[in-house]
């Protein structure tokens, strides 16, 4: 799978986060403070351009998914979710991570550095490769809403 990853920090478990996800066999495209060579969003370390730009290569189909990561989340998710056909969702445990797949489709995990441990991140991937969209017709029509609004259904 392709996974664009952003960080406006090179904090350890953005680090850990894409070694692990690169170790799991996925291919990673790096933003933010994780990849230094260009201002826009690629090499910007602030979190508003570094996560937009990963959810651009979501919208785009130039990847899979995206893992975009900020001090707390919050600030790295609401960016994402700005983007048209990126459905951004901030997990701080597995059941959420579990539940963003489940419930919302979510295409983008949302991860916050200050308080997300080596062994918490994992458990969050896990969750998040385990969950798959759910195929219930209330669920679905969610997420078809959803897709409306950004003007992408």
């Amino acid at each position: 799978m392709r996974i664009a990853v952003s960080s406006d920090m090179d904090e350890p478990v953005a680090r850990v986060l894409v070694y692990e996800l690169r170790r799991r066999g996925h291919e990673v495209s790096a933003y933010g403070a994780l990849r230094g060579d260009d201002r826009e969003g690629a090499g910007r370390p602030d979190w508003a351009w570094s996560a937009t730009a990963a959810a651009r290569e979501v919208a785009a189909g130039r990847a899979d998914q995206a893992v975009v990561c900020c001090w707390t989340g919050t600030g790295a998710s609401m960016a994402a979710n700005k983007v048209p056909g990126a459905r951004a969702a901030l997990c701080t445990d597995a059941y959420t991570a579990n539940g963003a797949r489940q419930w919302n489709d979510a295409n983008v995990l949302a991860i916050g550095l200050r308080q997300t441990s080596e062994p918490l991140l994992k458990e969050i991937l896990d969750a998040w490769f385990a969950g798959r969209a759910s195929e219930e017709k209330d669920d679905l029509a969610s997420i078809d809403h959803v897709r409306e609004i950004d003007g992408v259904a």
